[in-house]
């Protein structure tokens, strides 16, 4: 076994134990806001009914169905010995549904909005970026200040103004949802053709705001590499600049694919906000529900999900850090 795979072993080691952290926080800090979530499930479903035995009845049912009855640290055993098998539990809020099921339907949709937009973003903005930092001239002195002022608007406003303008307004795009709420989702023209127009605002408004930031960080650090020592040295060896750019820009990118991995790595958190704004059916909607209703099992399985893309995108970044950039791959070796 070479130093560079018993790196990676301990990598994994840490970044495991750092999971079971995750996933007992996810247990508990649900479980610390006030509330009674039972009596919420227990009132809707007496509706109508004035018998005080039946609906104390119906309380307790529930209490002993979803385990509130038992002490923390019994649920949190059946709570592990469940999420080993896959199962997360059932909604409170959308009882009798299953988390999984929930989380099945939604998470589609998040990445279906997510992960278009923040690869559009990253790439139109790098390239962006690095133009401004080699050409500079005029073309760098309207990029900087344009993608700095889109990249200050917080997202949450850009969204709720392109939803004003061109949904109200000019009426170009739906104002909520992920297809018009009449139609069946199928395999049709039709369908798919309702689900772009949903789709087009939120995916604007989150590529962007992506593109105004990464165009700032990837100019940034191509003009710190432009100004690095090897550089004037290469041309003074009469390296032609097209081969020295390569390098620049290879060495510029390392702190930008770290940026792209956590926001993969972040996205099912980060579509919160936009889908609410947009209404859009994914898992940041359904989060914020879970928490209106105390729903713990959904709360729990939304957060888990968002953890451990956190941590898997981290853990991925270790890797290609080593195959990119032979100096890092040298330095994780010697760590070991």
């Amino acid at each position: 076994m070479n130093a560079y795979t018993k790196y990676f072993i301990n990598k994994f080691f840490w970044y495991f134990l750092t999971l079971v952290i995750a996933v007992t926080l996810n247990f508990v800090l649900p479980r610390l806001v006030q509330g009674n979530p039972i009596s919420s499930i227990a009132s809707q479903m007496t509706q109508g009914m004035t018998d005080s035995d039946s609906i104390k009845k119906v309380y307790e049912t529930f209490t002993i169905e979803f385990g509130i009855d038992k002490p923390l640290g019994t649920q949190f055993i059946i709570y592990v010995k469940n999420l080993l098998t896959g199962n997360l539990g059932t909604s409170f809020g959308l009882y009798p549904k299953k988390v999984t099921d929930i989380l099945a339907s939604a998470i589609p949709w998040t990445l279906a909005l997510q992960l278009p937009a923040i690869l559009t973003g990253w790439i139109i903005g790098n390239i962006l970026g690095a133009v401004a930092a080699y050409k500079k001239g005029v073309f760098d002195k309207a990029l900087f200040p344009i993608a700095l002022f889109v990249n200050s608007i917080p997202f949450f406003t850009l969204a709720i103004i392109m939803l004003y303008v061109f949904a109200l307004n000019l009426k170009w795009f739906p104002l909520s949802g992920g297809y018009d709420f009449q139609m069946i989702p199928q395999l049709s023209w039709d369908f798919i053709g309702s689900v772009i127009r949903h789709h087009t605002l939120p995916f604007l408004s989150i590529v962007l705001v992506t593109i105004g930031g990464q165009a700032i960080g990837m100019r940034e650090m191509s003009i710190y590499e432009l100004n690095a020592d090897y550089v004037m040295y290469s041309k003074l060896l009469g390296i032609r600049d097209s081969k020295i750019a390569q390098y620049v820009f290879k060495n510029a990118m390392l702190p930008q694919i770290t940026g792209l991995a956590l926001s993969i790595g972040t996205m099912v958190g980060g579509s919160l906000i936009c889908e609410i704004v947009f209404s859009y059916p994914g898992i940041g909607t359904w989060l914020f529900t879970a928490i209106r209703q105390l729903d713990y099992p959904l709360i729990s399985g939304c957060t888990l999900i968002i953890a451990f893309t956190v941590l898997v995108a981290n853990f991925l970044i270790e890797i290609v850090y080593g195959i990119v950039d032979p100096r890092i791959k040298a330095a994780q070796m010697e760590e070991n």
